[in-house]
């Protein structure tokens, strides 16, 4: 058994310069833990993999191609491959979610 505490886990540099801690990464998939501090957003990119959102606290606005919702705790959202998105803090509390990569992507994303 392999049990991975999110608060031990190293931060993961990534482009959009926020807290991203990687919980599971195998060739098949991988799930990335993602905050987001009120004010702070991930850059709009695509990913060459379909991915999915799982918020597990906050709310925060979600864009995907043409599309913005208000999300919040508990909802699970899709995003299909190479379409632009991003997610956003506009709120005053902190913005978790988990990022689920199935199949693992093997290009690299593309920032817009």
């Amino acid at each position: 058994m392999k049990i991975i505490d999110v608060k031990k886990a190293s931060n993961h540099l990534n482009p959009h310069g926020v807290s991203v801690h990687k919980l599971y990464d195998t060739e098949h998939a991988q799930i990335m833990h993602m905050e987001l501090k009120p004010g702070e957003s991930l850059k709009k990119h695509t990913t060459p993999t379909n991915v999915c959102f799982y918020i597990l606290e906050g709310e925060g606005i979600v864009e995907i191609g043409e599309e913005r919702e208000l999300v919040s705790k508990d909802m699970l959202i899709e995003s299909p491959v190479k379409i632009p998105h991003r997610l956003m803090n506009e709120g005053t509390e902190n913005f978790r979610f988990l990022v689920i990569k199935a199949p693992r992507q093997k290009e690299p994303t593309t920032m817009l």
